[in-house]
């Protein structure tokens, strides 16, 4: 199994300004495990093929990880961000599901 370190983003609702509340970034690093690893071409009708990688990081959660799981985003691995498509709750630990490249 190998490690990881690495950041995941969040979007978070923070108020901008009184009764204004916008979507702000938010990046916190983590530590954990990839638990699978496998990744395909997916065809598209584009000049390129698109990359997906299914994979698994387990990450050890903190307090803030378990407050805002629902807002989680990406996932920085392998130089790239990547799109968190689902997020399991097993304490305490959260298992990040990752599909596609993320598009901010």
């Amino acid at each position: 199994m190998a490690k990881f370190c690495g950041n995941v983003g969040y979007a978070v609702d923070v108020e901008a300004e009184p009764g204004l509340w916008v979507q702000g970034p938010t990046v916190k690093k983590y530590y954990g495990d990839v638990s699978r690893t496998s990744s395909r071409y997916q065809n598209a009708d584009k000049l390129n093929d698109d990359l997906t990688l299914s994979m698994e990081i387990s990450i050890v959660a903190d307090k803030f990880a378990y407050e805002n799981y629902s807002q989680i985003r990406y996932v920085e691995y392998l130089g790239a961000k990547w799109r968190v498509t689902n997020v399991e709750v097993r304490h305490p630990r959260l298992v990040l599901s990752i599909g596609g490249v993320y598009n901010e």
